[in-house]
């Protein structure tokens, strides 16, 4: 295992963890419960942290965080979802009519 990044918070920390499943990556995210300890423990130990199953799992997952972290670039194209083929807004990460995750590797 491999700590891969700390998050700001609890609720990017776990949207993180679920961006990296969808891609297949496997990971874990600690710290979940010590922000209540935040002022016994300095808050730099308190911070979730991204941890990865398989440390050959980090050049792609620093990329997929990295893209989601900006966001669709403005102008962005809508997608089609791999599943039913409903058309959907470029900043959508899952379809809104059956559920399905964009792949992440289609930008």
């Amino acid at each position: 295992m491999m700590r891969l990044l700390r998050a700001p918070n609890l609720l990017i920390g776990q949207h993180w963890v679920n961006l990296l499943a969808t891609a297949g990556i496997a990971c874990e995210l600690h710290n979940r419960y010590l922000n209540g300890a935040l002022g016994d423990i300095p808050a730099d130990q308190c911070a979730p942290e991204l941890w990865l199953v398989d440390e050959r799992d980090e050049a792609l997952a620093r990329r997929l965080i990295d893209a989601a972290s900006r966001g669709p670039a403005a102008g962005a194209p809508e997608w089609r979802c791999g599943q039913c083929g409903e058309m959907l807004e470029a900043q959508f990460t899952v379809c809104w009519k059956c559920g399905t995750p964009r792949n992440p590797l289609d930008g």
